[in-house]
């Protein structure tokens, strides 16, 4: 009950405060590249429930069909894909999406994610998947194996452990170790301290691509 009165307290005040920052990007994106402002990808959250995670769009049209297609045709991409869920010269991000990626602008929407109670700030991240939605269930324990009812056990963050301690340069092994490490140890304070951490972080731009 603490850390949910805690995830809606800092969400309203990050909106509030982020509120000009947001519009700017809004105009941006409208003006940088055609398609929708925001971009809305189906993930797994806590025990198996399906969320809808919201971020701004940083990428063309049809991505996800397009990363499918990319995986299937290019063995080097489905690698670097498999070992760590993502791709760092990632063909289907536009300009000003590569910054706001650096700077892990593209996230502040899942504030809104926070407030409707699908997120936490601080969790482990959602994992994505690819395919038919039936399907997640099954890709998110051949992922995890033996340790997909830990990770699944509590909501999903915003921010967590992988964000702040190398990110996308952590294979997919490590990132569910470090994972399953918070959830076993998580409290307030060390939320607090990740938070923390995270705003260090976004400076940085250390595994953000």
């Amino acid at each position: 009950m603490g850390k949910r009165i805690f995830d809606i307290t800092f969400s309203i005040f990050a909106i509030l405060v982020t509120s000009p920052l947001l519009l700017l990007i809004i105009l941006s994106i409208k003006l940088s590249s055609k398609g929708p402002i925001f971009y809305v990808s189906t993930r797994l959250g806590k025990n198996f429930k399906m969320i809808h995670l919201l971020k701004f769009r940083t990428m063309y049209s049809n991505s996800e069909k397009r990363l499918e297609k990319l995986l299937k045709q290019n063995a080097l991409y489905k690698k670097e894909w498999e070992t760590f869920q993502k791709l760092k010269h990632d063909p289907r991000i536009t300009p000003f999406g590569k910054i706001l990626r650096r700077l892990s602008l593209d996230e502040l929407p899942q504030f809104l994610n926070v407030l409707t109670g699908d997120l936490s700030v601080v969790g482990p991240r959602p994992f994505v998947l690819l395919g038919k939605k039936e399907e997640f269930p099954i890709q998110i324990k051949l992922m995890l194996g033996p340790k997909t009812e830990t990770i699944l056990s509590v909501k999903p963050g915003i921010t967590g452990i992988w964000q702040v301690s190398g990110r996308s340069n952590l294979t997919l092994s490590q990132r569910i170790h470090m994972e399953e490490s918070y959830i076993k140890r998580s409290g307030f304070f060390s939320d607090l301290k990740i938070i923390w951490k995270t705003c260090f972080c976004i400076f940085q731009a250390n595994g953000a691509y």
